[in-house]
């Protein structure tokens, strides 16, 4: 059999797996709060697994190789951002925002939760934070459907528009069957897939190196990929060399997007307990890490290994995007590396799936029930939903047909734009009692339109934008707060509930923590 067709059978199984996992939550999906957060029912490692695998994308095994192959390794300080951003995130926004939203109005979205937490009864900020999911990820969803053409065109020397097309509908089938059970269990497999991978790959690459030590030293002074002239790339190795501080700042501060990602936070949403995060984050940075580290040798040892295997070509060779792919493809039987390469469609698929649905939701619970005076039956709500994620997916592919940005530019922008926007709301939501609607709502604004216009500007060559649009959302966000008029009692009571709430399972860890709520 010549080698596409093992690479068909390999894909065919993984597909098979992913519909039937969105299948069987399909028969466990009776109820709209069902589809739009799985009953609150996620254990920690699904819930570790699949906000992993919905945050790092085909950026981990595609856009972050690719960048450190053509770069260096000064394009680490973004994976280093994203840790430390990683580990915050589950430390202090996951168990206080699992307990809020218990006590606030049981929401089910950020954006509900927002005007719950503010009793905004304008309906302003709801819709307002509905509107910033709706655009940034309509382009997050479309840096997937890149990704998937990417990949057919490197795995099966195909057509990018059909690869777009395999990939998002598969992905929109089990989204649209299956809702936020089947995302977040077909993530945790996926994520499962991406880290075996990330550490087969690399380390077969390494051994088949003639001189595995020449990894420490290659790239800087000889040929390879981009580089022609016969010096290599002088500066590979070293973190700061030919990098400014604003770019290290900017790529470090990736890691403040954490705060505003709306399809990571609604996993800390979904969890049993907020307990339970505890466990969570160790699983989620531990997965983290090791799957950094193994783009990074893939990117390491590439440079070496397509020098010296001139047979071999690299697909893509404007981004180099492509690298981890190239090597599954010649280091191993093709149905091996057929099944090694579902891990960079897990990635993108996994990633979609999330922003599909999270995009979904807030279309029709925070847009249509905050316009639409009647009650909605709960088959009504689902069926909209799904019909929703089509429409999504349709927009997206749209977009996608004619990519003007490489991968991590397309999440590069969405990133900053929600970490921008939502960032600084959440973490004031969670932590400052003092907060009200008109700031938060400026704030939003403010983070969404200064990281738009930062990101299509020539600043955005000098300094990464989410750190002008962070610092001006929280500016304007605690100065509009502080010259209006103070929240309600009934806000401040919450608050202080929300925080007892937190406190009391974090010192008590096996409490029943949904009568705990309602006895505080």
């Amino acid at each position: 059999m010549s080698d596409n067709t093992w690479f068909i059978i390999a894909i065919i199984i993984y597909m098979l797996v992913m519909v039937l996992i969105g299948y069987w939550s399909y028969r466990k999906t009776e109820k709209y709060d069902d589809y739009m957060l799985a009953g609150r029912g996620l254990n920690p490692f699904v819930a570790a697994m699949s906000a992993g695998a919905s945050d790092m994308s085909g950026w981990l095994l595609m856009g972050l190789p690719g960048a450190l192959y053509v770069t260096g390794m000064s394009e680490l300080w973004i994976a280093i951002g994203l840790t430390i951003g990683a580990w915050a995130n589950w430390m202090w926004v996951a168990p206080r925002l699992r307990s809020y939203t218990e006590v606030s109005g049981d929401s089910i979205t950020l954006p509900s939760f927002f005007e719950s937490r503010l009793r905004d009864k304008s309906r302003t900020l709801r819709i307002v934070a509905a509107l910033i999911i709706i655009i940034f990820f309509t382009f997050y969803i479309s840096s997937g459907m890149v990704a998937g053409g990417v990949y057919w065109e490197s795995t099966f020397g195909g057509d990018y528009w059909v690869g777009m097309a395999v990939v998002a509908g598969v992905t929109v089938l089990y989204t649209f069957i299956g809702g936020f059970l089947a995302v977040s269990y077909t993530d945790a497999v996926q994520g499962t897939i991406m880290f075996f991978s990330l550490i087969i790959v690399p380390l077969f690459a390494y051994f088949a190196l003639a001189n595995p030590a020449d990894i420490w030293s290659f790239a800087a002074s000889n040929d390879y990929g981009p580089y022609t002239d016969g010096i290599g790339n002088p500066t590979y190795f070293s973190l700061i060399s030919g990098v400014s501080f604003a770019a290290i700042v900017g790529n470090l501060a990736w890691g403040l997007g954490y705060f505003g990602q709306p399809h990571i936070v609604v996993r800390f949403m979904a969890l049993r307990s907020p307990a339970e995060a505890k466990q969570g984050r160790r699983i989620g940075i531990s997965w983290m890490i090791l799957c950094l580290f193994g783009a990074t040798f893939t990117a390491l040892i590439s440079t070496v290994y397509f020098a010296q295997h001139p047979e071999h070509t690299v697909t893509d060779t404007e981004s180099y995007e492509s690298i981890f792919l190239d090597l599954a493809n010649v280091l191993f039987h093709p149905l091996i590396a057929g099944l090694i390469l579902t891990a960079v469609l897990a990635a993108i698929m996994s990633t979609m799936s999330s922003q599909l649905l999270v995009t979904a939701s807030s279309l029709i619970e925070d847009l249509l029930k905050a316009v639409k005076k009647d009650d909605l039956s709960e088959k009504t709500l689902i069926t909209l939903s799904r019909a929703t994620v089509i429409v999504l997916a349709i927009v997206a592919g749209l977009m996608a047909v004619n990519p003007s940005d490489s991968i991590l530019g397309l999440v590069g922008f969405a990133w900053a734009g929600f970490g921008s926007a939502f960032g600084p709301i959440i973490l004031a939501m969670l932590y400052w009692k003092r907060l009200n609607a008109p700031g938060a709502i400026s704030g939003m604004i403010t983070g969404a339109v200064v990281a738009i216009g930062w990101g299509m500007s020539p600043l955005s060559d000098t300094l990464y934008e989410i750190v002008p649009g962070f610092i001006a959302a929280a500016v304007v966000m605690v100065v509009v707060t502080m010259a209006t008029k103070e929240p309600q009692q009934e806000i401040l009571d919450e608050f202080e509930t929300a925080r007892k709430l937190s406190k009391v399972v974090e010192s008590k860890e096996d409490i029943d923590f949904r009568q705990a709520a309602k006895e505080i």
